[in-house]
């Protein structure tokens, strides 16, 4: 890859450390293990945030996508969500392991959730930049798989030198839970060590800056253009909407992954970081490995591969009894995770115009987040009608089945 593909591919590495720890394995644990009242509580509240994160991010990201295709401040706008995102997670911190911090612990991540996503509209419309048609699967796959390396390794550190030691040689109370909380600064100081060589890589492209005001009258004038144009583009509108479903799968999957083995399965924090170094590793295998076949195979081919091979290995994680099956199921599983995601960011890259591809990388988001409160709700409302999380869990595999079936329907020239 070139330079720029390098710097923009390391944004991956950096960012990619919120969903690994906080949103995945680490804290969204803690948060049901040692804040909230129980396990199946803890599991519900976090749904509920999450609904309410997932609903700002459909409201904000299409318009603010459009603001930076009419304004020309794409890498203005990826700074400034990135550093709230910094400061949010860095706030986890302050959450003891009491009910009474429930709300701030909520807050922190979901206002670092929203800032992480809209994140990603910014970045992800850069693909276009560092790499041309013919290679967009290959670039977006190996980043994709570098994030995961990125979360890897943060986990990794997090367990090294926060979780394992005791006692700790940082002088942490693990009566406070401190040696938890300290892996959200960890993460906030991995994203700004890491996050800053695209920011100088990639410039905004060439041409006349509108005033702010300007820029979002004219952004929301093109988001409202390209919405109305949709209804004559129906293979753009059948992939956002099987993105649509999906995506909430994939997204409540990664919400609720750990929370659902430390509950289930009685995984402590040591165990879950382990849980999540190994999925690590098969994740970034899968998503650099497809990312290497997916320009000759086809995106769309890709990403139905990589879903029904998650539909099939959910199910049997579902009634999974022991841990050795749960480990070896899940780490099956997520050799596919990456590549469904890279596989729809290169596919999103080659459908979108030129001089529109903040906007409707937008739509991306928008289809991943407009319904994006009905994954963790309908998890949410399962847990709390059953009392059991094996039955909140298999909501997923609804969406991400529901999803497979309109993503068969759709057709491109290749793939």
């Amino acid at each position: 890859m070139s330079r720029p593909a390098w710097a923009w591919a390391l944004y991956d590495w950096a960012n990619s450390a919120f969903p690994t720890v906080v949103s995945t394995f680490v804290i969204a644990a803690y948060f049901a293990k040692g804040i909230a009242p129980d396990e199946a509580t803890g599991q519900a509240w976090w749904g509920w945030m999450q609904t309410v994160a997932g609903l700002a991010i459909a409201l904000l990201s299409p318009v603010l996508g459009a603001v930076a295709d009419a304004g020309g401040r794409r890498r203005l706008m990826l700074a400034l969500t990135t550093a709230v995102m910094v400061v949010a997670t860095a706030g986890i911190w302050f959450a003891r392991p009491v009910p009474e911090d429930a709300l701030w612990a909520l807050a922190c991540v979901g206002v670092a959730t929203v800032a992480f996503e809209l994140g990603t509209v910014f970045y992800n419309a850069m693909l276009p930049q560092v790499a041309p048609p013919e290679r967009l699967g290959r670039v977006s796959g190996l980043a994709w798989g570098l994030g995961y390396a990125g979360g890897l390794c943060c986990l990794a550190v997090a367990l090294v030198l926060l979780v394992q030691p005791n006692p700790s040689p940082l002088g942490l109370d693990r009566a406070a839970a401190e040696h938890v909380r300290a892996t959200a600064l960890l993460v906030a100081a991995w994203i700004v060590l890491f996050a800053w060589p695209v920011l100088l890589a990639l410039p905004d492209p060439k041409g006349v800056r509108l005033a702010w005001g300007v820029a979002a009258r004219a952004g929301l004038a093109e988001i409202w253009a390209v919405l109305r144009r949709l209804p004559a583009n129906p293979t753009m509108l059948r992939f956002l909407i099987a993105r649509l479903f999906y995506t909430d799968g994939l997204n409540t999957l990664f919400a609720f992954g750990a929370i659902y083995a430390a509950g289930v399965f009685g995984m402590g924090f040591e165990e879950i970081l382990l849980f999540g170094i190994a999925l690590n590793v098969t994740a970034g295998l899968g998503a650099a490995g497809f990312g290497l076949v997916e320009d000759r195979i086809g995106s769309r081919r890709t990403v139905l591969i990589a879903l029904t091979a998650m539909i099939l290995l959910g199910a049997g994680l579902l009634v999974a009894e022991g841990k050795a099956a749960f480990w070896a199921l899940a780490l099956a599983l997520g050799c596919f995770l990456g590549p469904a995601q890279a596989a729809s960011r290169a596919l999103m890259a080659r459908l979108a115009p030129p001089g529109e591809v903040t906007a409707h990388f937008g739509l991306f988001a928008l289809s991943g987040r407009v319904t994006g409160f009905l994954g963790p709700a309908a998890l949410a409302a399962v847990t709390a009608a059953t009392g059991s999380q094996r039955a909140g869990m298999a909501t997923v595999l609804v969406f991400l089945c529901l999803g497979a079936a309109i993503l068969a329907t759709v057709r491109v020239k290749r793939g």
